[in-house]
């Protein structure tokens, strides 16, 4: 039964990734910038984010301590952990308005993701996968994609940290971000976790990870695109160099 639910989830986030994607572009999720009523109930960011992210912090473990894993799965585990311990237990406690409404509704679908997307990958990874020993460590596509993961790591954290810093002072509202990758494009820190889950893909190695990677994009290409035109929008003094997602290309 276990297995059937892996293929039925596995199939539906391969499936919804470019639906999504096709959706966001027309549908602006109301968030942060975009926040707006009329999407229900609201809660506060900071919880929203602790909520929303924990299923992809706590499911992983107790997949791993049902499986017994060895020590190569225990690497892509710790690895996966480091992004996602940061995102439900770090992160929340650092966003500059962690009392702005943040709806229920949207924190309801990035949990039920999360839920989902946790599964497949750690199901497959520990319980379906082919036995990889310790050679794993030594093969190409982990260290290309090891080193992908950790350089779209520090993208995005230097990213969130550089915006968090134009409200240091105790300022509101929303500013023209500078340095780092901001120098050429508006959402490096999009960028930046697109890249990890690129890397992820490759360092596992499996089609559940290149499922993930599919649908990070679906869901932060589009708003890196809105993020784009809503800066030119809003400032006049917007740089006109400065592209969306891509240096020098868009």
């Amino acid at each position: 039964m276990a297995d059937r639910y892996y293929e039925v989830l596995l199939i539906a986030e391969l499936i919804l990734a470019p639906v999504v994607f096709l959706l966001l572009l027309f549908i602006t999720a109301p968030y942060g910038r975009f926040d707006r009523k009329g999407w229900g109930p609201v809660i506060s960011s900071r919880a929203a984010w602790m909520i929303m992210e924990s299923p992809s912090l706590v499911l992983p473990v107790l997949l791993a301590l049902g499986a017994g894993v060895n020590r190569v799965e225990l690497v892509f585990l710790l690895i996966w952990l480091c992004h996602y311990f940061h995102r439900a237990a770090v992160y929340p406690f650092r966003i500059s308005s962690p009392r702005k409404p943040f709806s229920v509704l949207i924190m309801s679908w990035g949990f039920i993701f999360n839920i989902i997307n946790s599964y497949v990958n750690f199901y497959y990874l520990f319980y379906l996968a082919p036995h990889r020993d310790l050679s794993w460590l030594n093969d190409i596509r982990f260290i290309a994609g090891g080193l992908l993961f950790a350089g779209g790591y520090l993208i995005n954290k230097k990213s969130d940290s550089l915006l968090r810093k134009l409200r240091a002072d105790g300022r509101t509202g929303y500013f023209i971000p500078e340095g780092g990758l901001y120098r050429w494009i508006s959402a490096p820190n999009y960028l930046g976790e697109m890249i990890e889950w690129g890397g992820w893909a490759l360092l596992v190695w499996s089609l559940p990870g290149t499922a993930f990677f599919l649908f990070t994009i679906a869901n932060l290409l589009p708003r890196a695109l809105k993020i784009h035109k809503w800066y030119g929008e809003t400032f006049a003094s917007y740089p006109e160099e400065r592209k969306a997602i891509v240096p020098f290309f868009f």
